[in-house]
């Protein structure tokens, strides 16, 4: 029999990702339209996937327990195990590998805020799956770190680093995490009725990408520091500015995703291999040979 998947969110990159892995899965793919009524959407679905996240943190104390407080009705209703992407904010600033076993002392309001929202989840008594990540990769280039922020000036030969470029920080390339999800969905009855699952995806630093694109394009490439200055002297204007400075932290603290429970739970999946992953970034017209040097300066080849 065809299982049903409702996706929330299916216009953003973890939506479009899980609808494309359900569906070559065989599975039915249904898309909620905002506005409309969830729970009826929702009724028949076996499992929902919780893309839905206010663009650009907006108003996080406010949106985030409405969104919350409509998806746990409608999967009360329906009765279909909820899938979730979780991320580190919930750990606050603790270095080293982060997983299951981690206190959850969030250092932000808006750690705060989704410790409170899967709190919410696991009272509710709903069937929830927590598939904890890092930042994510979208080869699709849909307003992911990777491609907004640290590839924007590649044509120029140069990579932006968050933070420290030496420090290992965790990603998740976004197929990978879809599978995934997937994986997970078809093994749902498996699972206690909360559940938290890091997923390791791979880790890597600002100077291991560069030293990555450097041998894909054959050209020399520099390492920016991110201009966090302007983040703070925008900060009482910009909200995007503000909510972005409060997670600066995150940037200079090294830290990786333990697999152990994941690779117990998964232990056939395979991951893209970090080549792919790192590359994913990358501009699709940048080819090795592409960028090149001109006056001491890098610029793309016409």
């Amino acid at each position: 029999m065809t299982q049903t998947v409702l996706i929330l969110g299916g216009n953003g990159k973890i939506g479009s990702h899980a609808a494309d892995a359900f569906w070559n899965a065989g599975w039915s793919v249904r898309h909620y339209t905002r506005g409309t009524d969830m729970t009826q959407a929702a009724m028949g679905a076996d499992v929902i996937i919780n893309g839905l996240n206010p663009p650009n943190y907006h108003d996080w104390s406010r949106n985030i327990p409405a969104i919350t407080s409509q998806v746990i009705a409608a999967a009360k209703a329906s009765g279909a195990t909820m899938i979730i992407p979780g991320n580190i904010y919930n750990y606050g600033n603790q270095p080293g590998v982060l997983d299951e076993t981690t206190p959850q002392t969030p250092n932000t309001h808006k750690g705060k805020i989704r410790v409170e929202m899967e709190q919410a989840y696991e009272a509710a008594g709903v069937p929830t799956i927590i598939l904890r990540a890092g930042n994510f990769i979208d080869p699709h280039h849909n307003s992911d770190l990777m491609s907004l922020v640290m590839m924007r000036g590649v044509r120029k030969g140069q990579i932006t680093a968050m933070g420290d470029p030496t420090s290992i920080l965790a990603y998740a390339y976004l197929p990978d995490w879809a599978q995934a999800a997937l994986m997970l969905a078809e093994k749902r009855s498996e699972f206690s009725t909360f559940e938290d699952i890091p997923f390791p995806g791979h880790a890597f630093s600002a100077a291991q990408l560069r030293d990555e694109i450097e041998a894909f394009t054959k050209c020399a490439i520099r390492v920016t520091t991110f201009p966090w200055w302007l983040m703070s002297a925008l900060s009482p204007v910009w909200e995007l500015a503000r909510e972005m400075r409060e997670m600066r932290y995150l940037y200079t603290m090294p830290h990786q995703i333990g697999a152990d429970k994941f690779n117990r739970i998964l232990p056939d999946f395979h991951p893209t291999d970090l080549t792919t992953v790192m590359r994913a970034g990358l501009p699709a017209d940048i080819h090795p040979n592409k960028v090149m040097r001109s006056s001491g300066h890098a610029v793309a080849a016409e």
